[in-house]
């Protein structure tokens, strides 16, 4: 005697079935969840006050490209990742030289490469010389003897006589410094993270 067993429907092609929409359905999750981190933090980026160039640093990728998966992943990152990754933890700034960090007072200007300005720089575009003021309380200063302009910017005094001439505070010198933390990009990461399942689920029954 022979027996056959014929299905119906194909349950062969049913787990199929079930395994693509389950992969779409992850892929596309993922997909969402991607995007929702990295627009929390670019957000919290803006929002902390470093700026809408830094927070289109961030990136985002998702694999594997072109195609479906149940391991699909998302990748988020930054494109400056050193300045997102102290601000993120905080560190404490020490002179690379082991002596002092310079901070310039507005007094100091900018420098004409852009962001800080250094104590060397300054002097050769001033043609002023920095005297050093050690202070037992408080950060030490660097300073020199001139003019402020009327940007407020410290300038070599246009007078023979001396006349006008002030000691200004160019410099800030302190040993060291503690970055403030602005960013906790982590507690953004764990809350996407959390609303996965849930847009599994949603995209499922969107299959």
């Amino acid at each position: 005697m022979k027996l056959k067993l014929n299905f119906r429907p194909d349950l062969v092609a049913l787990m199929q079935e079930e395994i693509r929409a389950g992969e779409k359905a992850v892929t596309t999750a993922m997909h969402a969840a991607g995007a929702r981190l990295k627009s929390a933090w670019s957000g919290q980026i803006v929002h902390s006050g470093l700026g809408t160039r830094l927070g289109n640093s961030i990136r985002l990728a998702t694999y594997p490209k072109g195609s479906e998966s149940l391991n699909a992943a998302a990748l988020v990152w930054s494109n400056a990742p050193v300045i997102i990754g102290a601000h993120d933890t905080g560190p404490l700034i020490r002179s690379k030289d082991g002596f002092w960090l310079a901070i310039p007072t507005p007094a100091a200007g900018k420098s004409t490469r852009g962001g800080r300005i250094t104590p060397g720089e300054w002097e050769r575009r001033t043609g002023l010389r920095l005297r050093f003021i050690y202070r037992r309380r408080g950060p030490s200063l660097l300073v020199a003897e001139g003019r402020l302009n009327s940007k407020g910017r410290a300038v070599a005094s246009r007078a023979k006589t001396g006349r006008g001439l002030t000691t200004m505070p160019i410099f800030l010198l302190v040993p060291q410094v503690r970055l403030r933390k602005r960013l906790d990009l982590a507690r953004e990461a764990e809350r996407v993270m959390g609303t996965f399942p849930a847009l599994v689920v949603a995209n499922g029954s969107d299959v």
